[in-house]
């Protein structure tokens, strides 16, 4: 199989968090036997061993556009809610609707173009995947593709729910189905099974569950001391101030001979927590594995929705670490409670938990070799991989 995959992006030192696991997918459907040939929205295009690159059409504009997006932020201000709220969001912004006008008369056209060339000049290619690009900025490009070429598109959301229209997104983020057509795609991929049902609801022909994974070389175990007892990583408050509160904070402060570790922004009042440094990646790994407890607060939008698959659960699971997380609907799709993972439902129960793993070394080594091995055989990003090739060979 041969695709074409458009990407958000494939710079890792910009500020798209999904982007770490977008490089883990592409490189898993390369290790299944997929021919890859990848085309950023947003950046540069980034070869790899894993993949083919193919150049970004609009990257003058884009690279302009955040520029200018960036700077008016700071002197304006994210502004606008900081949490999902499920309540239906009809109207866009002026700026929001000024971007998509503008993306659509000049960054689609060029998008066309530049889909019809390599299509053109690689007629072997199979399908199309578009993955998290803002589909209200290239209406009729998925349509074009398919009566034109006569290959079949996908669009893959890896941000379901917050992504949908029901909820309020990231404040920081795109509001990307606003005057968007959903069925000119053959089908959605979703992150989300409870978010499947608004896809549908938006327009999508057919939708489809991949969830997130892992990649389990990347996250291999690595033998440290461990001198932190409880550690989290994340950036920012937004959809999990009271779980920060109750995970970090008032364990920290409760427990004043354990040592709390985070790495991360904007977090907030973090109790006795220490903040340590961001050297590397690699580095993220060390402080995980040095840690006996890793701390796992999912965002609400994420969190509230019935199996709404995120990043880190499946990264700690690699690493064999003990999770002590926060409430997260259907969570037991992928992890066992209290065999494979802990989950706590106050501040109160999670400063009781803490401590009895702390006390019980044995035991919270059981849950972190427990997570491994459901996660090696269940949940790598080449079980994903292949998943996603079934899938798609249903539509050739």
């Amino acid at each position: 199989m041969k695709l074409l995959v458009i990407v958000s992006s494939l710079d890792l030192t910009q500020p798209f968090s999904a982007t770490p696991a977008w490089w883990q997918f592409l490189k898993a459907l390369y290790e299944v036997g997929v021919d890859v040939v990848a085309t950023p929205y947003q950046g540069p295009a980034i070869e790899s061993p894993w993949w083919r690159a193919a150049p970004n059409p609009a990257k003058l504009e884009g690279d302009t556009f955040q520029f200018l997006r960036n700077r008016w932020r700071r002197i304006a201000g994210a502004g606008g809610p900081t949490q999902a709220t499920g309540t239906q969001i009809e109207q866009e912004s002026a700026s929001d609707k000024a971007v998509r006008r503008l993306a659509q008369s000049v960054i689609a056209p060029r998008w066309r173009r530049h889909v019809d060339r390599i299509l053109t000049q690689q007629p072997d290619i199979d399908a199309v995947l578009v993955i998290t690009v803002p589909l209200n900025q290239i209406p009729g490009v998925a349509r074009h593709i398919t009566e034109k070429h006569h290959k079949p598109v996908f669009f893959y959301d890896g941000d379901v729910p917050a992504s949908l229209p029901n909820f309020m997104g990231f404040a920081t983020g795109f509001r990307i189905y606003q005057g968007a057509d959903l069925s000119e795609y053959t089908a959605f991929i979703s992150n989300s099974e409870g978010g499947k049902q608004g896809l549908l609801d938006l327009g999508a022909r057919e939708v489809h569950t991949l969830f997130y994974g892992a990649d389990e070389d990347l996250f291999s175990p690595v033998e440290v001391p461990q001198d932190l007892d409880a550690f989290f990583y994340g950036h920012g408050r937004e959809y999990r101030t009271e779980w920060i509160d109750a995970l970090v904070r008032a364990p920290s402060l409760a427990l004043p001979d354990a040592r709390f570790a985070v790495r991360g922004t904007k977090l907030g009042d973090l109790g006795r927590a220490e903040t340590l440094p961001y050297l590397s990646f690699s580095k993220l790994r060390e402080y995980a594995c040095r840690s006996k407890i890793n701390l796992v607060i999912t965002r609400k939008a994420h969190a509230s929705v019935f199996a709404s698959s995120s990043s880190r659960p499946f990264e700690l699971a690699s690493l064999g670490a003990c999770m002590v997380c926060s409430p997260y609907a259907g969570i037991e799709t992928w992890f066992e409670p209290e065999k494979e993972l802990i989950v706590v439902n106050s501040a109160e129960e999670a400063t009781e938990r803490i401590t009895w793993l702390l006390r019980h070394n044995k035991a919270r080594r059981n849950i972190g070799r427990a997570a491994r091995e459901r996660f090696l055989a269940e949940h790598t990003f080449r079980h994903r991989a292949r998943q996603f090739v079934s899938l798609i060979e249903r539509y050739l």
